[in-house]
């Protein structure tokens, strides 16, 4: 084969394999036309409306206005240990690619041979030295478009690798919010049981001095009594609760807890950013996850290309040349002395009986496609089922602010009037019992609330993405295809 048929050969195979690869798209789903929560808002004036398509910025922690939780998520954005892990994943993924993208060019050698023979017999003794220097360049031609295939497919799950690091990244600092919020809940909470207790101990000791003049029952006593252990169980419960909030908060930052403190704030200090999810179509690209299973399914897709181009011929050219002794080398001419030399070869191979091997290659790949497929419809509609149960629980958590509000102050309203009755005799104990334990679980429940306030807008969030998006046109493997939502 001359130099000039193997020129034309690689170009015409450069041009099939520019049509070889059928092109595949992604199905389009159905989208509904808004988001159910979004347009049913009944936000009081007192709490923040869900806004129309004010979407959470990509620094959205920082709209709760705590420096102290800033310093955290920027802390765990660089320290998280899962997120080092997801960018470990990064580099071995970009490997990948690199590795399968070279392929697709010829790959260049340099070879250095010396051999040195010699032999004797009745016919007389002889040596001879052989050596050579050459370049060797080896190319597959990609006919079928099974390399370009292979290297797309490579190059799509690097993207989705960025795209899982985002997820985890985006994961992570909601989880950091939430621990940082039921922290400081916690501390609320245990100051109102400390609260609880020492109104109960002040009870006892009225109680105890009633019964003393035999003015109060043993079983007054006794169930106050009980009453004070129960704050005191509370108060213990509570502190081992806020010690392990504590220490999970160090792991997502990454650091031991020994010796970890958070200063901490009231949560009414705490702003309540004003968020809204805009159309369910715009959700699409803007989270991570749907990005990374829309990356899993064209890299399904390029495999599936790569499979079925298995099952075709396969040409390999090989050229070598350089300087040797002797010169040409063949079991008919033999050219002796040093001189240049130039090898040029072709292969083509065509599998014809592996047992079905290929075809079962092939049906496995088609059969994951389906699979990322499926997956892909599931990340849409969890999606949309993560926003609406985001903005339903904060619509739902608007509607019952003025009621929790009126029960606290009812309460406390309740328990002063029956503690000054009990004092002076006007009402039974039972009565004073009940409604201290109302006001009890009344300021408690308040606590739980606002805390469940906050982790809701945390919660929308994180099901609108976090202020990641995806970037126009078809999933790339450049870093620019994703935000990192933590810089």
């Amino acid at each position: 084969m001359t130099a000039s048929k193997i020129w034309f050969l690689t170009a015409g195979a450069t041009l099939l394999t520019a049509c070889a690869i059928p092109r595949m798209t992604i199905p389009a789903q159905e989208v509904p036309p808004a988001f159910e929560g979004a347009t049913s808002s009944t936000a009081p004036t007192a709490a923040p409306a869900i806004a129309q398509a004010q979407w959470p910025a990509q620094q959205w922690y920082r709209d709760f206005g705590s420096d102290e939780l800033n310093t955290f998520v920027d802390a765990a954005v660089h320290a998280n240990l899962d997120l080092e892990s997801a960018r470990a994943r990064v580099a071995q993924a970009d490997a990948r690619a690199r590795q399968a993208g070279a392929a697709i060019l010829p790959s260049v050698d340099a070879n250095g041979t010396a051999n040195y023979l010699a032999g004797h017999s009745s016919q007389g003794s002889g040596h001879e030295f052989d050596w050579a220097a050459m370049l060797s360049a080896s190319y597959e031609v990609d006919f079928w478009g099974k390399n370009r295939a292979t290297a797309d497919s490579a190059r799509l799950l690097a993207g989705a690798s960025r795209a899982e690091q985002d997820a985890v990244e985006l994961t992570a600092l909601a989880g950091v919010a939430n621990g940082y919020f039921q922290l400081l809940a916690l501390r609320e909470r245990l100051a109102v049981a400390q609260s609880n207790r020492d109104v109960a101990k002040q009870l006892l000791d009225v109680v105890q001095a009633r019964f003393n003049v035999s003015m109060a029952s043993p079983i007054e006593l006794a169930t106050q009594k009980a009453a004070y252990d129960t704050a005191q169980i509370a108060i213990a419960d509570l502190q081992q609760a806020q010690f392990e909030a504590r220490t999970a908060l160090s792991l997502l930052l990454g650091r031991a807890p020994e010796n970890f403190e958070v200063k901490g704030q009231p949560l009414d200090s705490l702003r309540e950013p004003s968020l809204g999810a805009g159309l369910p179509s715009e959700l699409l690209t803007r989270r991570p996850d749907i990005f990374l299973a829309e990356a899993n399914l064209r890299a399904g897709h390029a495999d599936v290309a790569a499979a079925r181009a298995a099952m075709f011929p396969t040409l390999s050219l090989t050229a070598s040349g350089g300087v040797q002794s002797p010169a040409v080398q063949a079991a008919v001419l033999t050219i002796g002395g040093i001189g240049p030399s130039l090898n040029l070869g072709a292969n083509i191979v065509q599998p014809i009986f592996d047992h079905g091997r290929l075809k079962a290659q092939r049906a496995e790949v088609e059969a994951k496609d389906r699979e990322l497929l499926s997956a892909y419809r599931m990340s849409i509609l969890a999606a949309f089922n993560d926003v609406e149960n985001a903005l339903s629980a904060i619509q739902h958590l608007n509607q019952s602010r003025e009621f929790q509000v009126e029960n606290v102050a009812q309460s406390e309203q309740a328990f002063a009037g029956a503690q000054l009755r009990y004092q002076a005799g006007s009402v039974d104990f039972l009565t004073l019992l009940e409604a201290q334990k109302t006001l009890y679980a009344a300021r408690d429940q308040f606590i739980q609330y606002k805390l469940a306030r906050l982790q809701a807008l945390v919660g929308l969030c994180k099901a609108l993405g976090g202020g990641w998006s995806q970037p126009q046109g078809p999933a790339v493997a450049d870093r620019s295809t994703t935000r990192n939502i933590g810089s």
